[in-house]
């Protein structure tokens, strides 16, 4: 069993603090509470597993959360009646910040969303939750990981992935040449980006009849003679873009990290079981 001091991640009982809407599909949520002192984010697209209510219900229900074995703790929550149990999903930490302790996680918001996105639309300051995050900042949670020959940068967002790839952008460090794609619904989606990388930006919003998103990056001249890629968002789109990367253009796959956030047509719970298959 690995001790509660040596863990690298652990539970954190948070509150809303209170709430921003960023656009028509973003919500920001800021969270805080006794224990996000004790939280510590690697930055970048660093993940969690974010525990929440059912409605009607005042705080997530979980088992006891004392237990420094963190696996035990999911096992009996996965064996709890699934109407019953708290609503995980997973999200990225948009930022952390100290004096004072908070994180923020934004939302993206659709009108046939699932639990997690109804419930963001709906909280307000007060409201309960339990994340299962990191206690160092050097966890497996970060993906952004380029590796040492890396002399450039390319990344695709969807808006379920744009908070990841803003916080991965304010982290380049100065002068990393950069090409970047986001893909969000509406005009109204497109977000002031801060980063002291040499950062192109190609906003593809869809309402404007952008391409998809193979056809964008297909043209587009990669920065560099070893790019690392970065891709995150909606599956399909994810492993096509993968494909294009890998088999097109001929990239090494330790060069390409890919994440499928979600797909079309299933829940994040449906996706957890489906087969995974690789690009």
């Amino acid at each position: 069993m690995t001790s509660a001091a040596a863990a690298p991640f652990r539970f954190f009982s948070l509150r809303v603090d209170r709430t921003r809407r960023l656009g028509p599909s973003l919500v920001r949520i800021t969270f805080a509470g006794p224990e996000p002192a004790a939280f510590a984010s690697g930055g970048r697209d660093q993940s969690l597993s974010l525990f929440l209510p059912h409605p009607g219900q005042d705080a997530p229900v979980l088992p006891p959360l004392d237990d420094p074995d963190i696996y035990a703790v999911l096992g009996a929550w996965r064996a709890m009646p699934h109407d019953e149990r708290a609503v995980m999903r997973s999200y990225t930490v948009r930022e952390q910040r100290t004096g004072p302790d908070e994180v923020d996680i934004d939302f993206a918001l659709h009108e046939d969303g699932g639990p997690a996105c109804r419930w963001a639309g709906r909280a307000k300051p007060g409201d309960r939750v339990v994340v299962l995050g990191p206690a160092v900042a050097e966890n497996t949670a970060v993906r952004f990981q380029p590796p040492a020959d890396t002399d450039s940068v390319v990344i695709w967002a969807d808006e379920t992935a744009l908070p990841a790839a803003s916080a991965i952008l304010e982290w380049l460090p100065a002068g990393t040449r950069a090409r970047v794609f986001l893909s969000v619904p509406y005009s109204g989606d497109r977000a002031e980006l801060v980063t002291d990388a040499d950062a192109t930006v190609t906003w593809l919003v869809r309402e404007e009849g952008a391409p998809s998103a193979v056809d964008a990056v297909r043209g587009a001249e990669l920065p560099g003679a070893a790019p690392y890629v970065w891709l995150a968002g909606e599956s399909g789109s994810v492993k096509e873009l993968r494909r294009h990367f890998v088999r097109d253009r001929g990239l090494d796959r330790g060069h390409v990290t890919f994440v499928g956030y979600w797909r079309r047509g299933l829940s994040e719970d449906a996706l957890r079981e489906a087969p995974a298959d690789e690009a």
